[in-house]
């Protein structure tokens, strides 16, 4: 996965730097690049299930853009986070680098919905951690659908220093020259996280379940992408 995830990033790379050599200066709706004038055209400010951070933002032409960004921060989840039909409480220690080409295929339309339309691809350096907690409380923990006997499960999910494909959609329209707003949805593809399960009190039966559980969340492909959304405010020059 490396390897394809460092081929797809020296394409961006590769694409951008040809689009922007295609021509020495493009002015056009306050996009502006210019050859050997890395400069970036703008920031923003985003959240999101990856954290909260922001962006430089380049714009080489109407319809291609980068955007260099980072995610990180703690955010938590309080008994609404399901994994593998067991009810957790989510604490999320995020850490995301990432380098994004957008897309715009109507960004030299008039329309400022149309124009706010892309595509993103790139690649994302991730070091995250989920904190997962589970209580018996008054009721019972299940595990894949059973009852047992356990008072408490802790553990946690990460990905260590992985690099990962990302492919996602956006909506990022400007209400003037300078400001506007964005919301994306998307997905890295980690392969599988590592998943480390405890759980306090329960039978041998109990425990050979919760193992079974742990393997589950290390191969099963439904956990082998990680989907984004995030939302935030852009600023150009």
């Amino acid at each position: 996965m490396k390897t394809l995830s460092t081929i797809l990033a020296a394409s961006l790379f590769a694409a951008f730097s040809a689009t922007a050599m295609a021509d020495d200066s493009v002015v056009q709706d306050g996009y502006v690049f210019e050859q050997n004038q890395l400069l970036p055209t703008g920031v923003r400010a985003e959240v999101g299930t990856t954290g909260y951070g922001g962006a430089l933002l380049w714009t080489a032409n109407p319809y291609v853009g980068l955007a260099l960004g980072y995610n990180g921060g703690d955010i938590s989840w309080s008994d609404d986070v399901s994994v593998n039909g067991t009810k957790y409480d989510l604490d999320m220690d995020n850490k995301l680098a990432y380098l994004n080409a957008e897309i715009r295929p109507w960004g030299a339309s008039n329309n400022m919905w149309a124009q706010g339309l892309y595509m993103a691809a790139g690649v994302g350096y991730l070091d995250s951690e989920y904190g997962l907690k589970s209580q018996a409380g008054s009721g019972t923990i299940e595990i894949d659908d059973q009852p047992t006997n356990f008072t408490s499960v802790n553990g946690k999910v990460s990905y260590d220093n992985d690099i990962a494909p990302y492919v996602g959609l956006g909506f990022a329209p400007k209400f003037n020259k300078n400001w506007g707003v964005f919301g994306e949805v998307g997905a890295y593809y980690t392969g599988n996280p590592q998943a480390k399960l405890t759980g306090v009190g329960g039978t041998l039966a109990d425990q050979a379940l919760l193992a079974e559980h742990e393997r589950n969340i290390e191969q099963d492909d439904e956990y082998e992408w990680l989907p984004v959304g995030k939302v935030g405010v852009s600023f150009h020059w």
